[in-house]
């Protein structure tokens, strides 16, 4: 080494660390820096392959040859005159003759990870962490690149590699802000679209590579790297939209109507039939699905599988990047104008969100920096052994930040209109899932999950903070007290909560042979005991026809013209029942295969029996019918909103109820016949006098029945006792009852219409 101050200036232990690929501090040996002992302005950079290198001014005009050093690859220059110190600099890097660059030094660049940011993100309370953390191009000092950002605080050190570096971890080592196991570093000339990960040396040595937790775009199997990709520059159109609809309170949505359709996106339809790839994209599938979801009747859609997953069969359940829209159908803007078409057509937008556990693929979360991070370091805390997946560490204040400015990500980002949280259940149990010894009790010794629960409390009160027009609903199928009451009165302020109670028995009843329903009328009924309990959504889910469960119209009892009948029968009776609705795709139409990930849904049954279509358009009818009244809506969590008309005859299996809207012309009436047995002359109580006219039969010949209609309006008659009396009912002299007489069809639903005059 021929200049002294290089000399004095480099450290043994530092050369070594950079050679050995371990150093975490690369800023305090590579790029310009001052000796103040020797008051000489110093220039290091580590090339590996170059053969020579310069310092040049920011101009260009002035050069320095560099001197080669030790490790091979580390170059050094020193300016002694404070008169010829440069406040800008770039590189010049010969590796051959004709193969010479000039570069910006990385390391010249201060870092945007500020002590504030540090403090917020230690405190889990950062919750814009992701314009911080992740690959965000940008210009700084005039020059393009990218800003990169990782959290891995058990590493011992990180680089980022790429497209724009070849993939050479010695390239672009990360700095290491302070304690907080935040890496950065600006990457000068990498580019929007090239892909990139995060090379981790772990404290034992093993290298790993890791997609960024962060990033908003990433490659599909096999490659798995993240892309570089920014968010800014989309022109949203639906900003009228958005003033009227995210300033709504939870009040008020309450009180609208809410028809969700179910969708897995690489199944609706395909463009190519049993190829992975074969999937039309965001863009093509807005106008696709936006018109149909509208012609349809649908208030919402709910989309399965949005944040990047790597396993096509977890269906999205599986996710490996939280902050990305999977490419499988395009780039993040894509999928912006997805839902900004979605917008225009007054459609809202549900995203499956699943903070309840992550998959153990080594590019993903887990064992992120070479030890537990993401993830509970106990098993008993940290793994699903059904599910062979990771749990979060809800008690973790960084690994809560990233859970709930994922959740704000979404909605701010993309404008999301609500989030469905998936797997409620397995994060508010300990013991979900795992038999004895496979879990570890609370503090107090019981299996409630504290740091779980308390984790939902925060993302929903913040939430409804930041944004009162979201919706946070919950899969939570136990009987956990309070899911959607406020969080200031204990409970975990979810928005909704879907009814799996009601689904469970009423598919199980709807499977019963009709001779053997008499028997089990409490399992028809018995969601109307609890309905106000929770704000819940009826659901009948993509869940209930995979795995061997068949069809919703093969779980229905008889021959096929009964099995389509009783399913009209169904869906009317869930439309009539208190609550917000969802119905997977497919089922609008009766699909008869169970559905499967990898191929589209049965499309083709339209045209090869209209008895689906029939049901399509039924299913239509209903939705519209939905929409129209606001007595099927208006009061779903009100005991204003429902009232028994007939459910104490089981023996006819018959259930008859009136709905309630806003004021009392708002009237409507269902009687459902779950037998093949036509009723000639069924008699009903009647909630009070007047006329009352039939809009809508599930047996009428346009949804594929026999016809079997009431023509007329029905007059209620009074009576002087109630023709099903309710249980312990004691009759009172003189008060006024009322009946109606109608016919009801087999395996049938009828809507009746309180025909309201003014007195």
């Amino acid at each position: 080494m021929s200049n002294p101050y290089l000399e004095q200036w480099t450290s043994k232990e530092m050369l070594k660390e950079l050679e050995e690929g371990i150093l975490n501090a690369p800023q305090d040996l590579l790029g310009c820096h001052i000796f103040k002992e020797e008051d000489v302005q110093i220039f290091t950079a580590y090339r590996p392959c170059a053969k020579r290198m310069w310092v040049l001014d920011s101009k260009g005009e002035t050069t320095y040859e560099m001197e080669p050093m030790e490790p091979e690859g580390f170059f050094g220059y020193v300016i002694e005159k404070k008169s010829e110190r440069l406040k800008k600099y770039r590189f010049r890097v010969e590796y051959g003759p004709d193969d010479v660059i000039e570069i910006d030094d990385p390391y010249a660049f201060p870092g945007m990870f500020g002590e504030l940011d540090r403090y917020l993100f230690s405190e889990g309370n950062h919750y814009k962490i992701y314009e911080k953390l992740g690959a965000h191009p940008m210009k700084r000092d005039g020059v393009e690149g990218v800003q990169f950002a990782v959290w891995a605080p058990h590493a011992c050190s990180v680089s980022v590699i790429g497209e724009f570096n070849m993939w050479d971890a010695r390239l672009h080592k990360m700095i290491m802000r302070g304690s907080s196991g935040i890496f950065e570093l600006f990457v000068p000339g990498a580019w929007e679209g090239a892909a990139y990960k995060y090379e981790i040396t772990a404290r034992s040595g093993d290298k790993l590579y890791k997609t960024d937790p962060y990033g908003n775009y990433a490659e599909l199997r096999p490659g798995n790297a993240s892309r570089i990709t920014s968010l800014d520059g989309y022109k949203w159109q639906d900003g009228s939209y958005q003033k009227k609809d995210q300033k709504k309170s939870r009040d008020v949505r309450d009180k609208e109507p809410m028809s969700i359709y179910e969708v897995h996106l690489a199944s609706w339809k395909k463009r190519i039939e049993d190829d992975d790839n074969g999937n039309f994209s965001y863009r093509e599938l807005a106008s696709m699905l936006g018109d149909y979801v509208v012609d349809m009747g649908y208030t919402h859609i709910e989309l399965m599988g949005i944040a990047e997953y790597p396993f096509d069969g977890s269906w999205g359940y599986q996710v490996g990047c939280y902050y990305a829209p999977t490419s499988r159908y395009g780039e993040p803007k894509d999928f912006m104008y997805f839902v900004d078409e979605m917008h225009k057509r007054g459609i809202q937008v549900i995203l499956d969100w699943v903070p309840a556990h992550f998959p153990k693929d080594a590019h993903c979360l887990g064992r992120f920096d070479g030890q537990p991070l993401y993830e509970h370091p106990d098993s008993r805390r940290g793994e699903h052994p059904d599910w062979g997946t990771y749990i979060f560490d809800y008690g973790r204040m960084e690994v809560k930040n990233f859970l709930v400015a994922n959740a704000l990500f979404w909605i701010e980002k993309f404008h999301i209109d609500g989030l469905r949280v998936d797997a409620v259940a397995s994060m508010l149990y300990l013991d979900y899932g795992k038999s004895d010894g496979e879990w570890l009790p609370n503090k107090d010794g019981g299996n409630e999950h504290y740091e779980a629960i308390h984790f939902l409390q925060h993302l929903n009160s913040e939430v409804e903070k930041e944004h009162p027009g979201a919706y946070i609903i919950a899969e939570e199928s136990t009987a956990w007290p309070g899911v959607t009451a406020p969080v200031a009165d204990g409970g975990l302020g979810f928005s909704y909560k879907w009814n799996m109670g009601w689904m469970n028995d009423f598919l199980e009843y709807m499977k019963l042979d009709p001779y053997f329903r008499k028997d089990h009328q409490r399992q028809l009924c018995f969601s109307i005991d609890y309905y106000t309990s929770e704000k819940y959504i009826l659901v009948l889910s993509h869940d209930e026809v995979v795995h061997g469960k068949c069809s919703l119209l093969n779980k229905m009892s008889g021959l096929e013209g009964d099995k389509f009948a009783s399913l009209r029968a169904a869906f009317g009776f869930m439309y009539g029942h208190p609550g917000k609705k969802l119905l997977f795709m497919g089922q609008e139409f009766a699909q008869k295969r169970e559905w499967a990930e990898f191929r589209s849904l049965d499309w083709f049954l339209l045209e090869e029996d209209d008895r689906h279509k029939k049901m399509q358009d039924y299913v239509r009818e209903l939705n519209h019918l939905y929409q129209k009244y606001d007595a099927l809506y208006y009061h779903d969590f009100n005991i204003m909103g429902f009232e028994w008309m007939d459910c104490w005859r089981p023996e006819l299996s018959t259930v008859a109820f009136v709905r309630r809207g806003s004021s009392v012309k708002d009237q409507l009436m269902f009687i459902a016949n779950f037998t093949p047995m036509a009723l000639e002359d069924y008699q009903v109580n009647a909630p009070c006098a007047g006329t009352f006219t039939e809009i809508l039969n599930s047996d009428e010949e346009r949804f594929g029945g026999e016809g079997r209609v009431n023509k007329k309006p029905i007059q209620a008659k009074p009576c002087k006792a109630p023709v099903v009396p309710r249980p312990g009912e004691k009759i009172k002299p003189g008060k006024k009852y009322y009946e109606l007489e109608l016919y009801v069809p087999p395996l049938s639903v009828v809507v009746l219409r309180y025909d309201y005059k003014a007195e």
